[in-house]
């Protein structure tokens, strides 16, 4: 009864491991085809940009500047090695000799889109789903836990850096910090703490590996969590992840958490039950075999929250967020996945299933027929959370764009799309859904001097598009060319890539 636990757990979603070891055979038998059939197509079809003094240079093109001014007609940008060298207006800014020319007419050129949650790094070859994130324009990625070390995680980044491998920019946790007896999905890619001394201990090492950054997970009490604060503070390195099922939303912001993740925990502290929520799921969490009245009691709570849904405690919470800088990535996209019955047509008839080893298609069905508990409560609370989205744009609350991709029906690259997409739908202005997936990663990443914008000067990172995002946000997925670290791929080449990995989803 143990798993049970885990229908008051959002990341019940995760893979659990007999997926991840399906998502394994497949990768093995996939990865060979993939360096010997992609690696030539993308090199044949790219234009390479090294530090020999080869330059690119885009004209005529328009310039989406995120951060709200109007966009910049009949530009040339020039690009040398894999940075942003100039910038001005098209036949008054020269254009080294040397340089490749694109005629940019009629297209727009926007920042690199970032993911800020996924799940990248199971066992297996991750490599082989870099292609689609490069191919949906998406050239930097949050990683937000996975099965691979730090220091495995490191020689990935140094070979895409050096441009030995095609992928997006990293950021990643590594391993993440829950509670005692975490659920068993998670498999090794967590530190369970039991004391606050262990707690301590937890964030040193992870810091000591090279981890930017540490996430918080489920089963965390206030004080866990409040020693994980006191530590990050101490060692200069953020925490973020889920607000844990017996600490508040509101508690999570005060202690310094810098986002929170799949809006966990914000609806209960929104709601007048809250608390009685948070005491069956401590009675819950201390049997080591809960029966199934207690995972019902749970159960039945979890709706209850809808219907004690009260706007005056969701406007306070969201202005706590908004006063003490607590970022969210709602990951809607996911959210509504587990809204779906798992027959819905939007789920089994997706045409980007093609990308998606036939193995792991299957289990991705079978975990749907298996979460009906979520589904009775995710259907209920998911258009409340598309609610709270727009209230909180409107308040001010810094958003972030992700996937939860490595999940069911989370499509590499593909979702940051639908994310965006989605955000609008909630109340955001086409610009501000662009600028959750762009200025404010970069932000909030604390590398908005190098990447997050169109300036001279800045890594250059960029998606060239066939139509103006600002006036239909779904444009942003006719790309017409990626540049990744000064790198360009054109349409033929993100073609090929996206071919290449079909090939190998039989």
């Amino acid at each position: 009864m143990g798993r049970r636990l885990t229908i008051g757990a959002r990341r019940n979603r995760r893979l659990p491991t007999s997926h991840r070891e399906l998502l394994v055979d497949n990768m093995r038998t996939a990865i060979s085809l993939v360096l010997t059939i992609m690696l030539p197509a993308i090199a044949g079809a790219q234009i390479a940009l090294h530090s020999n003094g080869s330059a690119i240079a885009f004209t005529h093109v328009t310039i989406i500047d995120v951060k709200g001014s109007s966009a910049k007609l009949n530009m040339t940008v020039v690009v040398a090695g894999n940075r942003i060298e100039k910038i001005g207006k098209t036949g008054k800014t020269p254009i080294p000799k040397y340089a490749q020319t694109i005629d940019g007419s009629g297209k727009f050129l926007i920042p690199g889109l970032w993911d800020m949650h996924v799940h990248m790094f199971y066992e297996g070859v991750p490599e082989t789903y870099f292609p689609l994130f490069v191919a949906n324009g998406v050239v930097g990625v949050r990683d937000m836990n996975g099965d691979f070390p730090i220091r495995r995680i490191n020689l990935i980044r140094d070979s895409i850096a050096s441009g030995k491998l095609v992928g997006p920019r990293i950021y990643a946790s590594g391993q993440l910090i829950d509670g005692p007896r975490p659920a068993r999905a998670l498999g090794s890619n967590v530190i369970s703490v039991a004391t606050l001394d262990e707690a301590h201990r937890a964030v040193r090492s992870l810091k000591g590996q090279g981890a930017d950054f540490i996430k918080v997970y489920n089963r965390l009490d206030e004080e866990q969590l409040a020693a994980i604060a006191d530590e990050c503070k101490k060692q200069k390195i953020t925490f973020a992840g889920h607000v844990p099922l017996t600490v508040t939303a509101s508690e999570v912001s005060d202690l310094g958490q810098k986002s929170i993740e799949h809006l966990t925990g914000v609806l209960e502290g929104a709601t007048t039950s809250e608390q009685r929520l948070i005491e069956l799921t401590k009675i819950l969490m201390g049997k080591e075999q809960p029966t199934d009245e207690d995972s019902q009691n749970v159960l039945t709570a979890r709706k209850q929250v809808i219907k004690d849904y009260d706007d005056k405690k969701a406007n306070l919470l969201i202005r706590k967020f908004a006063k003490n800088g607590t970022w969210q990535t709602p990951t809607i996209v996911s959210n509504r996945v587990l809204s779906l019955a798992a027959t819905d047509r939007l789920l089994i008839e997706d045409p980007r299933l093609k990308y998606v080893a036939a193995k792991v298609r299957q289990q991705w069905a079978a975990d749907g027929r298996a979460r009906r508990a979520q589904f009775d409560v995710m259907s209920g609370r998911y258009p409340k959370l598309m609610e709270i989205v727009g209230k909180m744009r409107r308040v001010g609350v810094n958003l972030l764009a992700g996937t939860d991709f490595g999940t069911s029906y989370a499509f590499a690259g593909f979702s940051l799309h639908d994310e965006l997409g989605l955000l609008v739908d909630s109340g955001l202005t086409p610009l501000e859904a662009l600028q959750t997936a762009t200025i404010n990663p970069a932000k909030f990443l604390g590398i908005d001097d190098r990447l997050g914008t169109i300036a001279k000067g800045k890594l250059a990172d960029m998606v060239l598009l066939d139509a103006n995002p600002l006036t239909d946000i779904s444009n942003t997925k006719k790309i017409a060319g990626v540049i990744v670290n000064g790198r360009f791929f054109s349409r033929l080449a993100l073609d090929k890539m996206l071919a290449s990995v079909e090939t190998t989803m039989d």
